[in-house]
């Protein structure tokens, strides 16, 4: 038996679409993988009655297909489905890592980063590896289709979730089609900011960094209660606010030790827009371990 813990990611990160990455420090799934004639999978905690255990329908399935390695798979869940803190592919990335091992596949974890992201098409209808990047890499992570770069960074993190539920294929629907060159060169900007800002270790680029004029006001619309949040965020001591990737979790950058009054603030903001949240404090950390 193979046992990986595989963490909770966020992509996007505002000025980064579908190219940058984070990997949480919680929350976290765990997978046990055995080796067996066919692949089943068992799956278990938050949101497990969501999940399907049909392996064509399941990451895992894929991936392990992809890997020609059957096993019983059990997902023991501590990442929410549709949270927007990378929910399928912590669980793509932990049974890539696990079966990779346990059939002694002999794949580093950059070539396991397509194999995962084949996973990810299941539920998001295409093989992004944004969230499976840095699920397995660890830290802050660019993922173009041509290579996979990673970053170490320790940037403390506020991720904010509310009790509603986006879908990813919703919040793509919404990502306008066409921007304009002005709005590319803030994005750019931004996004160039906030690279730096990791390199250095520097709350205050990344949080700058995070300004994104074209898809995160899309997507806010889909969150109710975000605006509130945001500022609540703001008043409180964050550098930076965002979508966490598809959404509904909210991302906030600050100090570390503004983490636990950002998090009180963004938690009340939900609870006076009628909505139930979390919030887990938090900062960039490992990818996917073996145990």
């Amino acid at each position: 038996m193979q046992t990986v813990r595989a963490p909770a990611t966020s992509a996007n990160l505002g000025s980064g679409f579908d190219v940058f990455g984070v990997a949480l420090g919680r929350p976290a799934d765990v997978i046990r993988v055995d080796r067996a004639s066919a692949t089943s999978i068992e799956v278990t905690g938050v949101g497990a009655r969501y999940i399907p255990t049909d392996p064509e329908k399941n990451v895992v399935g894929a991936v392990a297909e992809a890997l020609d390695a059957p096993a019983h798979i059990r997902i023991d869940k501590g990442v929410r489905p549709s949270s927007g803190l990378g929910s399928s592919a912590a669980s793509a990335a932990g049974a890539a890592l696990a079966l990779n091992a346990l059939y002694d596949r002999g794949h580093s974890r950059e070539e396991l980063v397509p194999i995962a992201a084949e996973g990810e098409a299941v539920v998001s209808g295409a093989a992004h590896a944004d969230n499976v990047a840095p699920a397995l890499l660890g830290g802050f992570t660019v993922a173009t289709p041509a290579e996979v770069l990673s970053l170490p960074a320790s940037i403390p993190l506020v991720a904010c979730l509310p009790e509603i539920a986006v879908s990813t294929r919703d919040a793509r629907a919404v990502v306008p089609e066409a921007v304009a060159i002005a709005e590319l060169v803030e994005t750019v900007g931004a996004a160039s900011t906030l690279v730096l800002g990791m390199a250095a270790d520097d709350v205050g680029l990344v949080g700058e960094g995070m300004d994104d004029p074209v898809v995160t006001p899309a997507r806010a619309e889909l969150i109710t209660g975000y605006r509130r949040v945001e500022s609540a965020a703001y008043e409180a001591g964050a550098a930076g606010v965002t979508v966490s990737g598809a959404g509904p979790a909210v991302l906030a950058v600050c100090p570390r030790e503004m983490r636990r009054p950002v998090a009180a603030a963004m938690v009340r903001a939900f609870d006076a827009s009628g909505i139930d949240a979390r919030a887990y404090q938090t900062a960039v950390g490992p990818g996917a371990m073996l145990y």
